[in-house]
């Protein structure tokens, strides 16, 4: 027998702190200034911090080899989420395109996902989680964060690219995973407590930007159908073609639902501090997530 308890208090502790960010919002506690210095200090601080930590993992030849085919897998999928992402929105205003590009390569697998894994998939699931996410977080803060950066030239470009925090952070987390590095207790303890502080402040500006939105206009052509490519076309996709390679079944599952996570609540974060319309990726993150709390479950039914 499968338990969803850990999903489901997952996503009802995210929609209780987006709902605490609304509130916030209206009540004028919140006002427009302070959601200027929160998305500063997500994008600046805690998701640094977090990408830190998410490779804070062991990192031995025996488990090596045991993750190699997840982390092949994902990066399988990230490429694939890539691809998706260049030929499924065509006609669609720039603004928005950008966010459904990023939204499509960058899931919430890394916040839902390893709680999800756990709960559903035992320890090893939540080691399968934790390499699963590697790719992921590479992908978002390169290929994810040319998106929104804009730059006169490539030099240009890639210069802020690789200069961001956050793919410092990808970098430096690397080393430390690969050559195991010990961080002193007091430094390895500062980056889990300002990592911890993500999900909150992350889901508190999503609530704040909910502020301005009309729940009747979530569901429009637009964000359904981004949620249909996020939660079910991709980890169909990924179901097939693990199908297809004779992938090991534990692996297969792991790997199918977490890819049908639903849009990273990062993704309204980025589209508010780059001008990319926050609304409407706001729209993607919570429609997507509300109806996740269906497909996810359907998912992990049909794989037992």
């Amino acid at each position: 027998m499968m338990d969803f308890s850990g999903l489901f208090e997952m996503q009802g502790m995210l929609f209780g702190i987006m709902l605490l960010g609304l509130f916030l919002e209206r009540s004028g506690i919140l006002k427009t200034e302070g959601r200027a210095i929160l998305t500063d200090l997500v994008i600046m601080v805690t998701l640094p911090a977090s990408i830190l930590k998410s490779f804070q993992v062991e990192f031995n030849h025996q488990i090596l080899m045991s993750c190699l085919v997840v982390f092949i897998v994902a990066v399988l999928i990230q490429l694939g989420a890539w691809i998706l992402s260049m030929v499924l929105y065509p006609n669609i205003p720039e603004a928005r395109k950008k966010v459904l590009q990023y939204a499509t390569i960058c899931s919430n697998s890394g916040i839902l996902g390893n709680s999800i894994a756990e709960g559903i998939f035992g320890g090893l699931g939540l080691l399968y989680a934790s390499i699963y996410v590697i790719p992921q977080r590479t992908f978002m803060w390169s290929v994810g964060l040319t998106y929104f950066t804009e730059a006169p030239d490539k030099k240009t470009l890639v210069k802020k690219v690789m200069t961001h925090p956050c793919i410092l952070s990808v970098l430096a987390g690397f080393l430390i995973m690969l050559f195991q590095i010990p961080l002193p207790g007091f430094v390895s303890l500062t980056i889990r407590t300002v990592a911890n502080a993500n999900t909150f402040l992350a889901m508190l500006l999503v609530g704040s930007i909910l502020a301005d939105v009309k729940l009747r206009t979530l569901p429009e052509p637009s964000s359904l159908y981004y949620s249909f490519i996020r939660l079910v076309l991709i980890p169909l996709l990924v179901l097939t073609g693990c199908r297809l390679g004779h992938v090991d079944a534990f692996v297969t599952g792991v790997s199918v639902v977490l890819s049908g996570m639903p849009a990273a609540s990062v993704t309204a974060v980025m589209a508010l501090k780059y001008k990319k319309d926050e609304i409407f990726a706001t729209k993607c993150v919570v429609l997507s997530t509300l109806l996740s709390m269906v497909t996810v479950p359907l998912w992990c039914l049909f794989l037992r």
